[in-house]
């Protein structure tokens, strides 16, 4: 069965995935007060990735329509989909490459089977500059970023764990900004007023409220996934984030120091997809200011509790073997 339903995305790929050519004249629909529609479902789960990944540095942006069929036949993801979690008879996954989606519980991965396509285009990142599709990073700003994980790693304490697992903030900045598609739980849900527009994102169940035209609170006011107001031009909600909580600043992808700030932008590109456009500006983390496209896409799949457990049985196991540790330690001395 997952070889005849792999076989079905390629071709699905190849024949099915461009958004349509006259979303550039499309007419989204409306609220009651005249303000673009938004609302609803949305997913970005793809095998595209938000840094450009180095075998594509002979591709570029765009992949062209000639090597979509390979290149998704040859993701890591899919190679692990259509060979039963990429399991060998006889040798049981570390591990050591969980991070790539292949772990004793490797059928839960579920990042996406196709490319993102945006503007009609297949895409090979999601930042489109700088040129490269790579995170500019200053050295200066990368430094701290390092002493930050090399501070908030091991597990002597809770505080050591990574936020994600700890229920505060959904991992790989899928909660943003900017919204990143993740290993899995790569859904949204759009809700909105005149005076606020809610995202609710999956991974966490974060729920981002933004209001429009408003003000950015005190900058003592430092809060998880930051401090977002938005506003409309024309066809466009336009957000921006400033003040990201203390132990998201280094750690996240975007990290952003006091200076910075991520501006964000909503448009309705047609009935099947919302354009969301992103850019990171910084002095002190990085070089140059960052940013892409990212196609968030409609879905009927329902959204459910994702009940994260803080303190959970397996936080507190590995705690206590800390713990264990620090006491062998002290009396082998």
């Amino acid at each position: 069965m997952k070889k005849t339903g792999f076989i079905h995305l390629l071709l699905t790929a190849l024949t099915g995935m461009a958004t349509a050519a006259w979303a550039a004249d499309y007419e989204p629909p409306r609220t009651a007060s005249g303000k673009p529609d938004l609302q609803g479902y949305w997913t970005n789960a793809s095998i595209t990735t938000m840094q450009r990944a180095r075998d594509f540095t002979d591709i570029g942006l765009v992949i062209p329509d000639d090597r979509i069929a390979e290149l998704t036949a040859a993701n890591h993801q899919n190679v692990r989909q259509a060979t039963d979690d990429n399991q060998v008879q006889g040798e049981l996954p570390d591990g050591s490459d969980l991070a790539r989606g292949r772990g004793y519980n490797a059928f839960w991965v579920d990042p996406g089977s196709r490319f993102g396509n945006v503007r009609g285009e297949y895409r090979s990142s999601w930042i489109t500059f700088p040129e490269n599709g790579r995170i500019p990073y200053a050295e200066a700003g990368d430094q701290v970023r390092r002493e930050s994980r090399a501070k908030f790693s091991g597990y002597g304490g809770p505080e050591g764990a990574p936020l994600a697992e700890r229920c505060l903030i959904g991992f790989g900045s899928t909660g943003g900004p900017p919204m990143n598609s993740v290993l899995y739980n790569n859904m949204y849900q759009i809700v909105q007023t005149d005076d606020y527009v809610m995202i609710l994102v999956d991974m966490v169940h974060d729920a981002r409220i933004i209001p429009i035209n408003g003000d950015h609170r005190p900058d003592e006011w430092e809060q998880w996934l930051g401090d977002s107001v938005g506003w409309w031009e024309g066809h466009t909600l336009v957000v921006e984030t400033v003040n990201l909580h203390p132990q998201q600043k280094a750690r996240s992808m975007a990290s952003l120091s006091d200076e910075g700030r991520i501006t964000e932008r909503f448009t309705r590109y047609s009935d099947d997809q919302v354009l969301y456009e992103f850019e990171v500006e910084d002095p002190f983390f990085y070089t140059e200011n960052w940013g892409g496209e990212i196609a968030f896409n409609a879905t009927d799949t329902k959204l459910y509790e994702y009940a994260c457990h803080e303190g959970n049985y397996g936080l507190s196991g590995i705690l206590a073997g800390y713990r264990r540790q620090e006491m062998d330690a002290e009396q082998s001395q």
